[in-house]
């Protein structure tokens, strides 16, 4: 059986205990960096080796035991091939299914990893995403997080400007999850010439990618999952929103500092600023597809407000503290009023010190 402990109050100290890390060790960033490995190290265990904790823990379960029949499949239907090859190896294998979380945990962290060191405060970078990417995406949706932590490394190769590097990665992560693929049509800007001509390329190639999307077989199951249930509607419209608030504060308030301090990294945080503000368009539709779309946004998100402190603005200290203070009061009050949270990630169980010895194992 898996250790359990605590409830939603564990992950609120968690969460408080992170934000207050990089304001302790303020420009101290050799000190920063030692303990950025070690939360980095402390986050992957708290995923990897999670038990029965996270909303799809049972559907993966059971795409883990029809993953012979389903790889056999691949010839007519190859989403997301990278993931079913890996659960027919564990399955055939008589390996466990938890594992697969581990192995999934193990690809997020380490994408995540590529892009914080980037940063000049990865340690900063990494908290910021503890609170909404961390647990929902390695802790719940594992596909999707694999598929963000390749995006990460993606993102790295963009930044480079490496369109092969990029284009390699995005397919990479598209074997996890199919929705990558949309990031494809930035491929026109990831040669560096960002450009108004490249911009309007990449919105043309936008139309087909997201046609595509809607039109396939995936796009029909989480409409099926999605539109019309309230599937953590509450929670999704208010994460699409706080994302939606973060292009307009990057517009508003950040736009001209950052072009100036970090001119090599301005395409990446200006145009997820722009598709952060596009998500209120998709809200309409489904709060909760836009939110699924938003969790790959979150990344730059995290590095726009993790090097605010570095900027050239008026009020600095109290713009630095803001990412934090938003999303402090974001988690409280999904605590403390999501049912969806509370049903999904509570309580908190590890086999960490003890592999588990149930119908979850799959043999």
């Amino acid at each position: 059986m898996g250790r359990e402990t605590g409830d939603g109050v564990t992950y609120l100290f968690v969460t408080y205990g992170l934000f207050l890390l990089p304001f302790h060790f303020g420009k101290r960033l050799a000190a920063s960096r030692q303990v950025y490995i070690f939360i980095l190290s402390i986050l992957f265990l708290f995923s990897a080796f999670r038990f029965e904790v996270g909303c799809d823990w049972a559907g993966y379960f059971y795409q883990y035991l029809g993953a012979e029949a389903r790889l056999l499949m691949l010839s007519a239907d190859a989403r997301a091939p990278l993931w079913w090859a890996i659960l027919y190896l564990l399955n055939t294998q008589y390996i466990p299914y938890p594992v697969s979380n581990v192995i999934s945990s193990a690809i997020f962290f380490f994408g995540i990893h590529i892009l914080a060191r980037r940063q000049p405060n990865p340690l900063a970078f990494l908290v910021i995403l503890f609170p909404v990417l961390i647990i929902n995406m390695p802790m719940s949706g594992i596909r999707q997080g694999a598929a963000i932590g390749l995006f990460c490394i993606a993102i790295v190769s963009f930044i480079d400007k490496r369109p092969i590097r990029f284009t390699f990665w995005i397919l990479v992560a598209t074997g996890f999850h199919s929705s990558a693929a949309i990031f494809l049509i930035l491929l026109p800007l990831a040669t560096g010439a960002y450009t108004k001509s490249r911009i309007a390329l990449a919105l043309l190639l936008a139309v087909p990618g997201v046609f595509m999307l809607a039109s396939g077989d995936s796009a029909e199951i989480a409409i099926d999952r999605y539109v019309g249930t309230g599937v953590d509607a509450a929670g999704a419209a208010f994460r699409v929103g706080v994302l939606v608030l973060s292009g307009l504060f990057f517009f508003l308030f950040l736009r001209k500092a950052w072009r100036f301090k970090f001119p090599d990294d301005f395409a990446v945080a200006h145009l997820f600023s722009m598709a952060m503000i596009f998500l209120i368009a998709v809200v309409p539709v489904s709060s909760v597809i836009g939110d699924r779309l938003g969790y790959y946004f979150i990344p730059a998100q995290a590095m726009i407000f993790a090097r605010i402190p570095y900027l050239n603005i008026g009020n600095r200290q109290l713009v630095s503290a803001l990412p934090y203070l938003g999303l402090t009061l974001m988690s409280t009050t999904l605590v403390a009023l999501s049912s969806h949270f509370n049903q999904c990630y509570i309580p908190y169980k590890s086999w960490l010190l003890g592999f588990p010895n149930s119908v979850w194992s799959g043999l």
